[in-house]
C-alpha cells in the first residue's frame, strides 16, 4: 500500500518538519560554495607543498654530507700507512733539530768552558811554560777557542814547528806540539846559533852546545847547500847522527860529514836518496867501525866504498 507523499509547504507557511529541505540559495552563494569546493585539499599529514620541497632539499644535503664523510673515511683508511710514515719522519726531523740546537747551545755555553790546558809532545820545551802562555783561553767555551790567539802565544817559542788543538769535553784543551829538530849550529858573530833544517834560529850560545855538529855551508842558511845539509841530517838514524861533529857543503852535491874524535869522513854527495845512503852507511860502519876507517863513500848507494 502506497504511503501518501507529503505535500510541499505552501509559500509563507511557517510550519514544516526539521527534515524539510532548505529553500534554494541565491545564485551568488552557490558560486561561492562551488569555488570553495574546487580548492585543492592539503596533503595528508598536514604539510604543505613548500614544506615537502624543503624536506627534499634537506635530505639531498644530508645524503651528500654522508657521502663525503664516507669518502673521507675511505681515503683515511687507504692512506693510514702514508700518514703514519709522515708522522714518523716529522718526529725524527723534530728530534734531530732539537738535538742539533741543544748540542750547539751546550757547546757554546759555559758548561763546556776551558778549565785546563794540557801541552803534549814537548821534549826540549817546558810544557808548563807553554801552558801558562795559553792561560788566556781558560774560561772560554771549547767551541770558541781563539786559534789566532793560540798561534800568537806559540810564536814566542821558536822550537814549536807546528801544533794542533784538541777539545776534550767538558773542560780540557789539549795542545799537541811538534818541536823543531835541530840539525846543528852555525857560527856567527854572536856565537853559535842552533838552527833546524829550514834555517830557523832556535837559540844562540857563546860556545858550541854538546851533541850538535858545526855546519859550514856556503851561502848561509838561506842557500841551497845548507838546505841539502838539513835534508841529510834529518835522514840520519840517531845512532849515526850522534857521532857527527861537523858537516860541510860548498854545493848541494858535495855534502861531507865528519864523525867523532877520529875525524873519519863520510862522502855523501847530494841529498837525493838520503834514506838509502843512510842504510848503506850503517852497514859499512858495522863492517868497519870509524876507528879503523878513514873514509866512507856513499855517493852511490848501490856500491858503498871504504877507504
Amino acid at each position: 500500500m502506497r504511503r501518501p507523499s507529503p505535500l510541499p509547504p505552501t509559500p509563507g507557511s511557517s510550519s514544516g518538519s526539521p527534515r524539510d529541505p532548505e529553500p534554494p540559495a541565491p545564485a551568488g552563494r552557490e558560486a561561492r560554495e562551488a569555488e570553495v569546493v574546487a580548492l585543492p585539499l592539503p596533503p595528508a599529514g598536514g604539510e604543505s607543498e613548500p614544506d615537502a620541497a624543503e624536506l627534499g632539499l634537506r635530505d639531498v644535503w644530508r645524503a651528500s654530507r654522508a657521502r663525503r664523510r664516507a669518502l673521507r673515511a675511505e681515503v683515511r683508511r687507504f692512506t693510514v700507512r702514508q700518514r703514519r710514515r709522515r708522522r714518523v719522519w716529522i718526529g725524527v726531523g723534530i728530534a734531530f733539530v732539537v738535538m742539533v740546537l741543544g748540542t750547539a747551545g751546550a757547546a757554546y755555553s759555559p758548561l763546556f768552558a776551558v778549565e785546563r790546558v794540557d801541552v803534549v809532545g814537548t821534549s826540549q820545551l817546558d810544557a808548563a811554560t807553554v801552558a801558562d802562555a795559553l792561560s788566556s783561553q781558560v774560561g772560554t767555551p771549547l767551541a770558541m777557542v781563539d786559534d789566532s790567539a793560540v798561534k800568537a802565544a806559540l810564536v814566542r817559542f821558536p822550537l814549536v814547528e807546528s801544533y794542533t788543538l784538541e777539545a776534550r769535553p767538558p773542560h780540557d784543551l789539549v795542545v799537541r806540539i811538534v818541536e823543531r829538530t835541530p840539525v846543528g849550529v852555525v857560527q856567527t858573530p854572536a856565537g853559535y846559533t842552533l838552527v833546524d833544517a829550514a834555517g830557523v834560529v832556535l837559540s844562540t850560545t857563546p860556545t858550541a852546545p854538546d851533541g850538535q855538529p858545526v855546519i859550514d855551508a856556503a851561502g848561509g842558511t838561506d842557500a841551497e847547500p845548507f838546505h841539502a845539509v838539513g835534508r841529510v841530517m834529518r835522514a840520519l838514524p840517531d845512532g849515526i847522527r850522534s857521532q857527527v861533529t861537523a858537516v860541510s857543503a860548498t854545493t848541494p852535491d858535495d855534502v861531507t860529514l865528519t864523525l867523532g874524535a877520529t875525524g873519519t869522513k863520510v862522502v855523501w854527495g847530494s841529498a837525493d836518496r838520503s834514506a838509502e845512503k843512510a842504510r848503506v852507511l850503517d852497514l859499512l860502519m858495522q863492517k868497519s867501525p870509524p876507528d879503523r876507517t878513514k873514509e866512507y863513500d856513499v855517493t852511490s848507494p848501490e856500491a858503498g866504498v871504504l877507504r
